[in-house]
Order: structure tokens, then C-alpha cells, then sequence
């Protein structure tokens, strides 16, 4: 389906039981909503859940880079809005969970829990430069000149190695990224600085961490979680940067577990049965 908000047309997708809460689900930088497809199963049948494509990211319009982390933060309050979303649950990875870091600090009335999924807080002077590098490549060979790198950074060599169907789909889907979106992301990337406000965050939180991400190293996050009053912590392995991919049935679990939890009376959520690595 196709929403417009903040002055553009997003590519979203919503499944679920009506009237049941809300979960929304936001993917990493060069992904797009098929990223969570094994996610799916296991929380709609008991939840509502909107996945949607970024700005510039799959179906989802472009408009000119760069963007900053709070214009993306305005595109999901503004989905909520088309979508009559008073309030929800959210599952970020990556640039996702940074949106949800986002949300969490500024419109806590609108996130009844944020997963924050492989995600970084600050940017630091190397972290920049390299997006200075992948942001060259991008606008001078496009997307297809960073499939490979990618795709190495985002999986596990064993997983790449067993199972050359999910790998592909990871391929396209980076493919399919647009240029102006993957440069105007990676912009906002580089002005990343929320390390100093994860103690403002008032929500639920859990942070999960895959064990070998050299991206957003397990370390890294689970400092950050530290910072953050009440986080909670999970840590998969082996899983590199798209832990939800490689592990999709401890990840599924750690969600379901947390949402449970911090579900307001919603019923059980059940564990669906999705892809396995």
C-alpha cells in the first residue's frame, strides 16, 4: 500500500488483526521492508504490524540528500498519523533502531517499547569517514558498486556460505535502494550523536547485539543499553550486522518475550515459524 506523509509516498505494508496493538517495524540503511519477513509470522498473528520502506529505501519516493535522523524520526510520527497509529510498539535495526532511539526520546506518548536492534549512538570521526567512502562509490558506480562489501559486512561468512537464497535476496534488496536514498541516509548517519540523551529514554527498551557485527559492535551496544534505565540486553551469535536474519528464531524470541512483557494486556504472541539460517 501506498501512504502519503511528510510530503512524500511511503511503501508500507500492514498485517495483523485488527485492533490489536501496534508493532512497526524499520530497517536498516539500502534495506527495505522484506527484510523483515521472518519476522512477520511470529508477531502478526496477535499484533498489528506496519513495516514500511525508508525514505529513498525500496517503493518508498526519494528526495534530495542529505537527510538527518530527525527527518527520518518525523517520516514514522507521520506515518503514525496517516495511519490513525496513536500509539506503538517499535522494532528498529540498524538505521531503524536509531529512528527508534528517536522516537523514544522525542515522542515517548507515541512508543509503548523500542527494540534496538544493531544500532549505533554516536559517530565517531572514523565511523564518518567511512561513509565518506561508501557515499563516493554510491554516486560514482551506484548501488550495484556496493553489493559485495555490503553484504560481507552485514552476514557471517557460514551464513553466506550455507545459504546462497537468502544471500541473494539480501543482494537485490540492497540493489534496489536508491541512490539519493542511501546517500541522504548515510548523511544522517554521520550526524548521529544520541549517546548523550540514552538516559532521557522513559520507554521500554531492549537492545540486541549480534556477537560478530564488526558494524555495531556487541561492546558498543551493550554500553549503550547500560546507559539507558530498565534496558535489557540480548546478544546473538553467530550473527553479524542482520542478526534478525541470521538468527531469525532467537531474535523472533527475544521480541515476542519483550513485547509479552510490555504489552499492556495484549495475549501471548505467539513464536511463528519463519526461515532459519
Amino acid at each position: 500500500m501506498r501512504v502519503a506523509a511528510n510530503g512524500i509516498r511511503f511503501n508500507c505494508a500492514v498485517e495483523g488483526p485488527e485492533g490489536a496493538p501496534w508493532v512497526t517495524l524499520a530497517a536498516s540503511i539500502a534495506a527495505d521492508l522484506t527484510l523483515w519477513d521472518a519476522q512477520v509470522p511470529a508477531l502478526g498473528e496477535h499484533c498489528r504490524v506496519l513495516r514500511f520502506d525508508a525514505r529513498g529505501h525500496g517503493a518508498t519516493e526519494a528526495t534530495e540528500p542529505p537527510y538527518t535522523l530527525d527527518l527520518l524520526v518525523a517520516d514514522v510520527r507521520a506515518l503514525w498519523d496517516a495511519l490513525g497509529i496513536a500509539r506503538s510498539h517499535f522494532v528498529g535495526l540498524s538505521l531503524g533502531g536509531m529512528i527508534g532511539i528517536g522516537l523514544a526520546l522525542d515522542y515517548p506518548g507515541r512508543v509503548a517499547s523500542a527494540v534496538i536492534a544493531n544500532s549505533r549512538t554516536e559517530a565517531t570521526p572514523e565511523f564518518r569517514a567511512l561513509w565518506d567512502e561508501r557515499i563516493a562509490v554510491a554516486e560514482t558506480d551506484g548501488m550495484a558498486g556496493l553489493v559485495d562489501s555490503t553484504a560481507r559486512r552485514w552476514l557471517t561468512p557460514g551464513f553466506i556460505a550455507a545459504n546462497p537464497d537468502a544471500v541473494a535476496k539480501v543482494r537485490a534488496m540492497i540493489g534496489r535502494c536508491s541512490v539519493a536514498g542511501f546517500v541522504g541516509a548515510a548523511r544522517a548517519l554521520q550526524g548521529l550523536d544520541l549517546l548523550p540523551r540514552l538516559k532521557e529514554i522513559s520507554v521500554p527498551c531492549l537492545f540486541i547485539a549480534g556477537g560478530e557485527d564488526g558494524a555495531c559492535p556487541a561492546g558498543e551496544i551493550r554500553a549503550a543499553a547500560s546507559r539507558v534505565p530498565g534496558a535489557e540486553y540480548v546478544e546473538l551469535s553467530p550473527a553479524a550486522h542482520i542478526s534478525n536474519l541470521e538468527q531469525p528464531d532467537a531474535f523472533n524470541r527475544a521480541v515476542t518475550d519483550f513485547l509479552v512483557r510490555h504489552g499492556q494486556g495484549a495475549p501471548a504472541i505467539r513464536l511463528g515459524a519463519g526461515p532459519t539460517g
